[in-house]
């Protein structure tokens, strides 16, 4: 492995709950060794990116119920294909090489999960999407 892969492997925070057993999926394997600690790795960046979105499509986010905004993060995320690309991008750029040759025999499954994952993340983080947490 060269000094990049265990660079990055040497940043990603370790998920006690994300376990790995020899019964599972390659995809689901792949999920908690390396989508699962990159995702959390990269938790600010990804809610500071949606704060972004939100702002320029407007605010409206804010004027939304909390039902309404839990559709608007999944619809964001699902539907915005250039937000979509930007965040895969955000959690791809931390693959090593050998992650990234494993994503690529199964990108659209892996890609599924990972956007999921990124949604329910937002979701559960919600608060930290409001307008008195932006002025930090």
């Amino acid at each position: 492995m060269n000094s990049r892969s265990n660079n990055l492997l040497s940043l990603r925070p370790e998920i006690p709950s994300a376990r790995i057993t020899s019964d599972m999926s390659s995809d689901e394997r792949f999920q908690n060794q390396t989508l699962r600690p990159i995702i959390k790795l990269q938790n600010f960046l990804i809610i500071s990116v949606f704060k972004n979105y939100i702002g320029k499509h407007k605010n409206r986010f804010y004027e939304l119920t909390l039902q309404k905004r839990m559709e608007y993060i999944e619809n964001a995320v699902q539907k915005d294909i250039k937000f979509r690309n930007s965040l895969k991008g955000l959690i791809i750029g931390q693959f090593t090489v050998e992650e990234y040759e494993t994503y690529i025999q199964n990108s659209s499954a892996l890609n599924k999960r990972m956007m999921n994952m990124v949604i329910e993340r937002l979701k559960d983080q919600i608060q930290l999407l409001e307008l008195a947490a932006m002025v930090q």
